[in-house]
């Protein structure tokens, strides 16, 4: 059955329910419920193929035997249908004791729980069922339940709800959480080439996209059972919000992986001094949050040195302390940290390009991001094979007819077919006397102070951003000359002191 406007039918039935406010809570309420019912077809398969497998989920509380409506009269709805979500399903998932026909439950776990067990009570840890209409709670239901999990092409077909809640999701989302279009996750993917065996990374992983395009590229890979079980252990993520945490475990059963190793944290609350070579990775695909600052308790977990107020610089300091020699890395930063100067900017770029090889930058053009955010945005791709000798700089244009990448109109993996031809046959470009693609030494960027801000976009016409990017591109902007001016005046000062001595 086509599920395309299921999302949409949810969300149409929520809206009468007076305990539902906006599309965020939408979302979250739809999000549990989806995991349940995926967690429950998963429980099925794995009882199926493991005769020693028991569930920790008592059998009143499986999806399969309170939420599915065999049209016998007997289905739960209304107040007891509500008091049920309330007073049994949540407080056990949560980890607290309840009692169901006079016997006490309580989800009892530890580290020698199966992980693909404890996750049912991590997922949970910040849910919350905000619904309180009992019938219209039972209406949502039974539009969940039209899909069946267990069949192939409707497990695939959550490809298309997943999508759409996604998308509803950014909608909704708050300033700073934009989630990465497929396209450039795809080709970022294509670039680095995993392979079966070989760890793969994301230490803020929202719903999963590198992830699941990782574990796509993976997929043709398997032909033996070691392939499946290579395949099954493949991924390592981190989420520190709730939703986002939730929505990538539910992907990540649906793409078969049993025991997603995703874990419900903040990647920058370990001192990066600690991490152990076990803890590192070959493979890291990631776009940190950016924009945001952190308390001085998590910049101390850094070097002086490399201590920043903005996050996306702490997360460059975590992949580069968390990627295994050898590894690759392919990364989304803002142009803030191309041309940012400041001492811990540089400091950050200096260990980059001193310690890693950093051998391809790729600007890409304005609002891929669109609608979300108008901020510029480029894709580092290094490995801990050597110090970098020398980086190729491409600028990616916009595509012939466009003028702006837009909801209706968003990149696609086609778009990267010229960045493709020209990374397998690299060579100097130039047009209208600006370099498009262009080679430098490891010494040239030194004497740019490690401003790699280079073939940049000279005849693109001027862009008004929304307000708040607006304020947010001229912040960033200020606190790199803030930085810079201070830092001269440190060496002004410095200078005055000694010859004052003298």
């Amino acid at each position: 059955m086509a599920v395309s406007n299921l999302v949409k039918r949810v969300q149409d039935i929520m809206r009468n329910d007076a305990g539902v406010d906006g599309d965020a809570q939408r979302i979250s309420q739809m999000t549990w419920m989806f995991f349940l019912k995926v967690y429950d077809a998963k429980e099925e398969e794995w009882e199926f193929y493991d005769e020693k497998y028991v569930s920790l989920i008592p059998e009143q509380l499986k999806w399969r035997n309170w939420a599915v409506d065999d049209k016998s009269n007997k289905v739960m709805t209304g107040d007891t249908l509500l008091s049920f979500v309330n007073n049994k399903l949540f407080p056990y998932l949560k980890g607290n004791e309840i009692e169901i026909d006079g016997v006490k439950y309580r989800f009892e776990i530890s580290q020698d729980t199966p992980f693909k067990q404890r996750i049912a009570r991590y997922v949970f840890e910040d849910a919350q069922n905000y619904m309180k209409d009992g019938v219209l709670l039972r209406q949502v239901i039974n539009e969940i339940n039209v899909v069946d999990f267990s069949e192939y092409k409707e497990r695939h077909e959550f490809g298309t709800i997943y999508e759409t809640i996604l998308k509803s999701l950014q909608s909704a989302g708050n300033a700073g959480e934009f989630y990465t279009p497929r396209a450039v996750t795809d080709f970022m993917v294509q670039m680095i080439a995993p392979k079966l065996g070989e760890s793969v990374a994301d230490f803020a992983c929202g719903t999963g996209g590198f992830l699941t395009s990782a574990l796509k590229y993976l997929e043709p890979q398997k032909i033996s059972p070691e392939d499946v079980d290579k395949y099954n252990n493949t991924i390592y993520g981190i989420e520190k919000k709730p939703l986002p945490y939730l929505l990538c475990i539910t992907n990540m059963l649906l793409h078969d992986v049993d025991e997603p190793k995703i874990y419900h944290a903040n990647s920058l609350e370990k001192n990066v001094r600690d991490y152990t070579d076990d803890e590192k990775f070959d493979i890291v695909l990631m776009n940190p949050p950016y924009g945001g600052s952190e308390k001085d308790a998590v910049k101390n977990n850094f070097p002086a040195d490399l201590r920043s107020s903005e996050t996306a610089d702490l997360f460059m300091n975590v992949i580069m302390y968390r990627l295994k020699k050898n590894g690759r890395c392919a990364v989304i930063i803002p142009d803030g940290f191309l041309f940012g100067t400041d001492n811990a900017k540089s400091a950050i770029k200096a260990k980059l390009f001193s310690e890693f090889n950093l051998h391809t930058i790729v600007r890409m053009p304005h609002s891929v991001f669109a609608p979300y955010t108008s901020i510029t945005t480029n894709i580092l791709f290094f490995d801990n094979t050597h110090p970098t000798t020398e980086t190729w700089v491409y600028r990616m244009d916009m595509p012939e007819g466009y003028k702006n990448f837009s909801k209706t109109k968003p990149i696609l993996l086609e778009h990267f077919a010229p960045v493709v031809e020209w990374w397998n046959n690299r060579g100097e470009i130039i047009v209208d006397d600006f370099p498009k693609a262009k080679k430098y030494s490891v010494e040239d960027i030194k004497s740019f102070n490690y401003n790699i801000d280079l073939c940049g976009y000279p005849h693109e016409e001027e862009e008004i951003l929304p307000p708040q990017d607006l304020i947010k591109e001229y912040r960033e902007k200020r606190a790199s000359l803030d930085a810079n001016i201070d830092r001269v005046l440190t060496e002004i000062m410095t200078l005055l002191g000694e010859n004052n001595e003298g």
